[in-house]
């Protein structure tokens, strides 16, 4: 069993959604030793957004030879994600919704043909069956009871996004309200840590 392990904040060590993911994944090692872990940080390795020269390479059209290593580089991120049985990813909420690096990544897993596809009844995900945990830190609160509500665009997309593609049960760790002082953010990240130990096994 393969488990593929993506960390996205730019905080390094002082990051809420770090310490949560990696508590994710010593959790599932320690139920199965034998578990398979690729890492990727795309802070230290980051991916490059789209462009035009992206999307008509996509299209069959010839790609510049400069374009040639993140070509491959694209292609080995969708390849560890389809190869994935569990992925686990840290997700901090920025301005209200994803990293950027969060999202040039998404940007290589969602490809037609390959993790969704259109047919005559609309899209129809490729990438049922793999388990999807999210390790999310918020800085503020944003429940459906909150006046803020309507700003959450961190959950909200990703299960959108996961459900797209044919993963409709992801699961979510949330450490909420962590800027709201020293003490909240201690209890936020203590509540997100005991939550991991409630994880079933992989």
């Amino acid at each position: 069993m393969k488990l593929l392990h993506i960390d996205s904040s730019v905080l390094g060590p002082h990051s809420v959604s770090r310490q949560v993911s990696a508590a994710i994944v010593d959790r599932l090692k320690q139920a199965t030793p034998s578990l398979e872990i690729v890492y990727r940080d795309l802070t230290q390795t980051p991916l490059a957004h789209l462009s035009g020269s992206h999307l008509a390479a996509a299209q069959g059209a010839p790609a510049p030879t400069e374009l040639g290593p993140d070509l491959a580089a694209s292609a080995a991120v969708l390849n560890e994600f389809l190869a994935a049985d569990i992925v686990v990813i840290g997700a901090p909420m920025y301005n209200f919704t994803i990293p950027s690096q969060l999202k040039a990544w998404i940007d290589r897993i969602l490809v037609a043909g390959k993790t969704f596809q259109y047919g005559a009844n609309g899209p129809q995900g490729l990438a049922g069956g793999k388990r999807v945990i999210v390790a999310i830190s918020r800085g503020g609160f944003y429940g459906a009871e909150t006046p803020y509500a309507a700003g959450e665009h961190l959950e909200t997309y990703l299960r959108w996004v996961f459900g797209f593609i044919g993963i409709t049960d992801p699961e979510f760790i949330s450490a909420d309200g962590i800027q709201v002082g020293p003490d909240h953010r201690e209890k936020a990240l203590a509540g997100a840590l005991q939550a991991v130990t409630s994880l079933q096994a992989a």
